[in-house]
Parts: structure tokens; C-alpha cells; sequence
């Protein structure tokens, strides 16, 4: 094996994961509501953050 057919292998296994995660992420299994909101939640109660008291 030569270092381009090497490179066409590693080309192909990486175009074949992004296929998968593509596929993976737009199944409607998959329900990322609750994932997106969480930027925009309320802090627990009781949490200072990082203060230096």
C-alpha cells in the first residue's frame, strides 16, 4: 500500500462517520428540546457561582 491509498482510506473512513453522525443527529428519536433550553434555566437554588467569600 502506497501513502495515497492510505490517504483514499482515511478520506473514505472519515466521510463514512460523518455519515453516521449525520444520520445519528436527524433521527426523530432523538429529542434535543430539553438540551437547547438549557442555557436559559434558572440556577439551582443555593448556588453562589465561583465568589471568593
Amino acid at each position: 500500500m502506497d501513502l495515497n491509498q492510505i490517504r483514499s482510506v482515511v478520506t473514505l473512513l472519515s466521510l463514512a462517520c460523518f455519515g453516521a453522525i449525520v444520520w445519528w443527529a436527524y433521527q426523530r428519536a432523538r429529542n434535543f428540546d430539553e438540551a437547547a433550553a438549557l442555557p436559559f434555566a434558572d440556577e439551582q437554588p443555593g448556588s453562589q457561582g465561583a465568589s471568593n467569600e
